[in-house]
């Protein structure tokens, strides 16, 4: 692959946070080395990707505006996702995969 070329997100696996104000923590399927994380809910959503199912968040973590999508660089050894609502409920969607263009 030639210098500044990019590669489409190729997904592998997703998982369904049901999101509250609570900190959840999922794992994650599939396989890859970035994950993209979409909220459906109605509020922001902050999320910490790592290795450890006690793995928490706070609102100090990275949030994802509602209806908005991000795809971040995980690396191979991210096995679970922490997310949590800034109000409300709601579904928040991680999809592991490999690529850097969505």
């Amino acid at each position: 692959m030639s210098t500044g070329a990019t590669q489409p997100f190729r997904p592998a696996g997703t998982v369904t946070a049901a999101a509250t104000t609570a900190p959840v923590n999922v794992g994650l399927n599939g396989g890859g080395s970035a994950v993209l994380i979409y909220n459906a809910a109605a509020s922001t959503a902050f999320f910490r990707l790592g290795g450890a199912t006690s793995l928490t968040v706070s609102i100090a973590d990275t949030p994802v505006p509602p209806g908005a999508r991000m795809l971040v660089d995980a690396g191979p050894f991210v096995t679970n996702a922490a997310v949590m609502l800034g109000s409300g409920s709601g579904s928040v969607y991680f999809t592991r995969g490999d690529g850097d263009t969505y």
